[in-house]
């Protein structure tokens, strides 16, 4: 194997940035009774579909209090809904658009959890289009708003901007070097964030981390996304290097773990999630580093969303339980790569 550069690396998988907004003479949700809480989902809904700032057919209404336990899963699956608003027990619902990038949650914690999350590196942009949907709301209603606190919400971390700025990173060298916790302790120091694939008390699987900014108070939009930029690129730039040194320190090994990694993946009958997940990091981070080169870094992005459990009951159109999941988890898999690489050799 040529060691080739990782620099033009995909560390960065998406970028996501949140705002959290509450109307003025209205309870907080937690203390909102069950027609208060309809009524305002009522009324967000006939303003949002009714505004012309954004085209309304390019967004779906869900009500979540009469949703399929199984979709709503998945909305969670896809981080378009809240593992807390899939389970309210007043009523609640989302807005989201039909590209999966936007989600607007009601009655969340919050009236209003607008939220961007996608590819793009370029976080500034993401944020321009959550307040493009924040907007349609503040033009409308009284956002709740204090000139010493700023935005005012349940949660008092979330008071100032009311804004979480994060990104998610694929950091396996990292992991297997176990520079990771020097990461995350510099990270706590500093008050920056981090939590794994879906959030709060997740688990970082399959080598993926959130970062985001942990408080809004004091500081201005523009500043946040600035130091979460920065952080970013500090943490690509640890991980990159170190993928260089891996390579470069023991070639065979690196290649060994991917091509056994890959090796799993095509032939395993029987997948559970956790091990699907570390498997595919190192899958992953072999195409990133140009070891397999017929492997599509999209094509591993897709499949991320197509082997996790409410997308595979969906699929079926039932409820399957750990063993059936785990054996078309496996199915899935091997179709997905002997599609990509069967015929072509793997390099």
């Amino acid at each position: 194997m040529d060691n080739k550069s990782t620099k033009n690396t995909r560390i960065s998988m998406s970028s996501r940035v949140r705002l959290a907004r509450n109307f003025t003479g209205v309870c907080f949700p937690g203390k909102l009774q069950a027609a208060e809480a309809a009524a305002l989902i009522a009324d967000a809904r006939m303003v949002f579909f009714g505004s012309n700032r954004i085209k309304g057919s390019d967004f779906v209404y869900i009500d979540l209090m009469n949703l399929d336990p199984i979709y709503k899963m998945l909305l969670i699956e896809k981080h378009l809904i809240s593992p807390d608003l899939a389970t309210a027990q007043k009523p609640s619902a989302a807005i989201i658009s039909k590209d999966e990038q936007v989600s607007v949650m009601l009655n969340e914690e919050d009236h209003l959890r607008i939220q961007c999350v996608t590819p793009s590196p370029d976080i500034v942009e993401v944020y321009k289009r959550c307040e493009n949907i924040e907007c349609v709301f503040s033009e409308r209603f009284n956002i709740a708003y204090d000139n010493g606190f700023g935005y005012l919400t349940s949660c008092p971390t979330n008071l100032g901007t009311a804004m979480r700025a994060s990104f998610m990173l694929h950091l396996p060298a990292l992991v297997i070097s176990g520079h990771i916790k020097d990461i995350l302790d510099a990270c706590g120091k500093i008050g920056v964030a981090v939590r794994g694939l879906y959030g709060e008390n997740s688990e970082a699987s399959g080598n993926m981390f959130q970062f985001s900014n942990q408080g809004s108070l004091g500081r201005s939009e523009e500043e946040i996304l600035l130091s979460i930029m920065d952080i970013k690129e500090q943490i690509v730039g640890h991980e990159s290097n170190i993928r260089e040194e891996l390579l470069s320190a023991s070639p065979v090994r690196f290649e060994d773990r991917v091509y056994r990694a890959l090796g799993t993946l095509r032939g395993a009958r029987v997948l559970t999630s956790e091990e699907y997940m570390r498997l595919w990091s190192d899958v992953r981070l072999g195409a990133d580093a140009g070891v397999l080169e017929n492997i599509d870094i999209n094509m591993l992005d897709h499949m991320l969303a197509l082997v996790q459990p409410a997308y595979i009951q969906k699929m079926f159109g039932q409820m399957l339980n750990s063993e059936e999941r785990d054996i078309q988890r496996a199915k899935i898999v091997r179709e997905m790569i002997d599609k990509k690489v069967v015929g072509e050799g793997v390099k």
